[in-house]
This record gives structure tokens, sequence and C-alpha cells, in this order.
């Protein structure tokens, strides 16, 4: 029997989550989704009995951050392929690069992007140069790596401000969009002292924003797009999605950033979009699943905000509610994805 290792890293603080919908909380606005929060442990046990249902021999692992228990649970188990998780490693996002080459050096298969393609999507300053380079319409930027009296550019305003290093929208709040030069310097500090890192400062496209999902390896095809909606957005709030948006469900933004799937656009416009996604995802070297986020202005033109790989799987949301619009069921796509990693396992052999 094929074994699959699911392998996640989480703090335990991480694995409780209380209901946020308790009346205790108070919500001033009207939630849209009045679901229980999974906790990830709850998410990984059911991918585990997910897969187990489709015939493999499958357990999940909780690294905890623990380098020893990652290398010896391998040795032990002998896993014939690995589901990998795992997106960070001592609190740091950019090792996630680093555990996928453990994988690879103790020669086990594993699931979505390698190292170098979570490298290179994991900087938005690279990803940005990368598809640059291919002509690729993605936002002027300019990046910021170090505190100064003045920063000067000739970007147009309104412009977002950005960690250059994170995902999953962090450091990106209602104030990352910024009207005036003094906003600018203040977000632009705020970043540098807060995060520690390079600031990726960009225009500001209004408009219409896409998830744009591409399942496979060698003949990768694109899901039907997903729309951002942001009708509802309190017009204090920006229309984008900010961390509030995709992570807290006491937050007005998480309810009023609906995805629409399939998206309502025109034919011509969508069969553009589906190439720019596919041609950035043989870019930036991703792989089995990922995300492409995209922005249309009020002239259609195309730009690129971000590839995402390995993105989340959670039942009915983002990759996996495009999927479900294919045709896919959830444990179709699981199995699709531990398919790709053994049939490149076989050249390991």
């Amino acid at each position: 029997m094929t074994k699959v290792a699911v392998l996640f890293n989480e703090p335990v603080s991480e694995t409780k989550k209380q209901d946020p919908y308790d009346p205790k909380h108070n919500l001033d606005f009207v939630p849209v989704m009045d679901v229980h929060e999974a906790t990830p442990f709850e998410d990984y046990e059911d991918i585990v009995n997910r897969l187990r249902s489709l015939g493999f021999g499958a357990y999940s692992l909780n690294l905890a951050d623990n380098f020893d228990l990652l290398v010896n649970n391998l040795k032990t188990e002998k896993p014939d392929v690995i589901f990998n998780f795992v997106e960070l490693f001592y609190e740091e996002v950019t090792y996630e690069k680093n555990i996928a080459g453990i994988y690879e050096l103790l020669g086990i298969p594993y699931t979505g992007a390698p190292p170098h393609a979570l490298a290179n999507c994991q900087s938005k300053i690279l990803t940005k140069k990368l598809l640059k380079a291919h002509k690729i319409r993605i936002p002027d930027f300019v990046i910021i790596e170090k505190p100064a009296d003045e920063y000067p550019h000739n970007l147009n305003y309104p412009l977002i401000i950005k960690p250059a290093y994170e995902d999953g929208s962090g450091g990106i709040d209602n104030d990352a969009v910024v009207y005036d030069h003094e906003a600018f310097s203040r977000r632009v500090n705020y970043i540098l002292s807060d995060f520690r890192q390079p600031v990726l400062a960009e225009e500001f496209i209004a408009g219409r924003e896409f998830n744009v999902s591409v399942l496979g390896e060698k003949d990768p095809v694109v899901l039907p797009i997903s729309e951002i909606d942001f009708s509802e957005m309190p017009p204090e709030l920006e229309k984008i999605v900010s961390f509030q948006a995709k992570w807290d469900p006491l937050h007005v933004a998480y309810h009023k950033t609906q995805p629409v799937c399939p998206a309502d656009i025109p034919a011509g416009i969508a069969k553009k979009i589906e190439e720019i996604a596919l041609t950035c995802y043989e870019i930036m070297g991703v792989r089995d699943y990922a995300r492409v986020d995209i922005r249309i202005n009020g002239k259609n033109e195309i730009f690129v905000l971000e590839v995402n790989p390995n993105p989340d799987l959670t039942e009915g949301l983002g990759f996996m509610r495009s999927a479900e619009y294919a045709g896919f069921s959830y444990n179709d796509i699981l199995l699709k994805i531990v398919n790709f990693a053994l049939e490149r396992g076989k050249n390991l052999k």
C-alpha cells in the first residue's frame, strides 16, 4: 500500500480556535458565512481520512518546528510520497523552500512546487522581475530596502505598500493603500521597522480582481476563474484582499470580499487571462497546483499581481472552489496531486 505523509508545521496555539460566530462577539455587521472554522489539525486529519478512503496508507504529522522530528519520521516511516503543507519553519516563511529541499535530499517525492519555484514566488521582487522580463504586464513598482529621510519615486498614486517576502496578505491592511507622499513614507517606515524586510511599493490597480487556479504539471489546465466581489465593501475600506479579509472572521472585510465563481467575464478577456496564467505558471516553475492573482483596470488591461504556489486546499474555498466548478470532487483533486508526485518519484528510482 502506498504510504502518504501529510506534513504541516503549526504552533499549538494555532490549532485551537474559537467559533467566530459566538453571540458574545456582538459583531456590528451581518456575517455572510455562518460556518464553524476548523482547526489545522481537523483540516489535515480530514485529508488523511480522504486519502485512506482512496486506498492510501496515510498519516499526518505536525513538525512543530522540530527538525529532528522531521528527519527521523521520514527515515522511520519511509513514506512513498509527501503531501507538503509546510509553509514556514522557525516562524520564518523563507524557510519553506528549505523544507522542500530536505525532501529532495532524502529522495522522497512530494507534492507542489520545488525549492527554486518556492524561492522565486516567495520574493515579490524576483517574481515581478521575472514576469516583466517575459513581457507580462505588472504594476509599476519600486523597492525600498532601508530607511531614509525621503523616498523619491516616479509612481502614480494611489500606491499599495507591501512587505517583499510575506505571503497570505501579511502586512497588507486598509492603510496599505496610500494617496500621498506623507502616507507613503509613514507606511514604508512601518514595514521596514515591523517586518524587517524590503518594501514593495507598486501602483494600485483599481478594478476587478481575479484568482486564477491552475492544475497539473506536464499539461496544466486553468480551472474556472473566480472573482473577488468588492461591491458590498464599506466605503471606508479599500477594495483589496487584506490580511483581515483572508484570515479574520471577526472583521467586516472577511465577509464583504466574497468570491464569485465562475466569474462573469467576456470570452475574449477570459481567454487572455487563461493564457497569461499558464505563461506565469511556466515562468515561475510551479507545478501540480497554483493560483495566479490578477487585476483588470477600466481599459481591460490585465495586470499580474502574484503567483502563489501550493495554495490553500480547504474544501469549498479558493482553489477547491474552482476545482469543484470544473467538475472535480475534493477527493479527485487530492488523488491527482498525489499522483503527480508519485509519477515524478518514478524518476528518482
